[in-house]
């Protein structure tokens, strides 16, 4: 049995969830001298700006699929503007890029959230905001983790 694309979205982002998760442990349970923890903050990074560019993205393709949507052009530039902080992340210090990453989750939370009231064009279903804002929330603090732990 195949699964609908909903359950294929929810699928995906438990995935990215969980690596983000593994790679955050790793990274706390390095002592915090150790040079294997730049590495492992690092590696987050890496994974957490990914993860931050597709879920910015959905709002691109969601925009494309609905061009006659008053308003899409804000979330394009929104989107746009969340890919090139992902992309752009990977080269700074691993310590500033999560801290960034992490606002930029929390950010894309209030957008996802803005959806909702219909502040934003309603171009993504109801399920979609609220599942994505609950991925961003988490990751964000997945992000912020080792930075506390510091």
């Amino acid at each position: 049995m195949f699964l609908n694309a909903s359950w294929t979205v929810a699928l995906a982002a438990a995935t990215l969830l969980a690596m983000c998760a593994v790679l955050s442990a790793r990274a706390v349970r390095v002592p915090t001298a150790d040079a294997d923890r730049l590495v492992a903050e690092l590696r987050l990074a890496q994974v957490a700006s990914t993860v931050l560019a597709f879920v910015a993205a959905a709002y691109l393709g969601s925009a494309a699929l609905e061009p006659g949507v008053p308003g899409t052009s804000l979330d394009v530039a929104l989107a746009l503007g969340f890919v090139i902080m992902a992309a752009t992340a990977s080269w700074w210090d691993p310590r500033a890029a999560l801290t960034a990453l992490s606002a930029g989750f929390v950010a894309h939370a209030l957008v996802d959230l803005a959806h909702g009231p219909g502040w934003l064009p309603g171009v993504v279903p109801r399920w979609y905001v609220v599942g994505c804002a609950v991925h961003n929330l988490a990751t964000a603090a997945l992000c912020y983790l080792p930075i506390l732990r510091r």
